[in-house]
């Protein structure tokens, strides 16, 4: 396997990466920016807040994208199976 093959794959799978964790982490940082402001706001700094909105965000996000997601991370894999005998020889 070449250096530039191996490099063309490890982009593929970042790539594959970013698609997959990059709706779940924004719904994450958008919750926790809204609660922040919420908190500063009301004066009430309690941590617990925070982590329960953010997992009530990242629950509804994965409910809703969750078939796509994963379908996403099952095509990438198909793909990199059928490309192995490929990057073997």
């Amino acid at each position: 396997m070449s250096p530039e093959l191996a490099l063309t794959e490890l982009r593929g799978g970042l790539v594959a990466t970013l698609w997959i964790a990059g709706p779940l982490l924004l719904a994450v940082l958008v919750t926790g920016v809204v609660v922040g402001v919420v908190q500063a706001a009301t004066q009430l700094n309690e941590p617990t807040i925070a982590f329960v909105a953010k997992a009530a965000a990242l629950t509804v996000t994965l409910f809703a994208l969750g078939s796509l997601l994963v379908g996403h991370l099952v095509e990438f894999t198909t793909l990199l199976f059928q490309r192995i005998p490929h990057l073997i020889g």
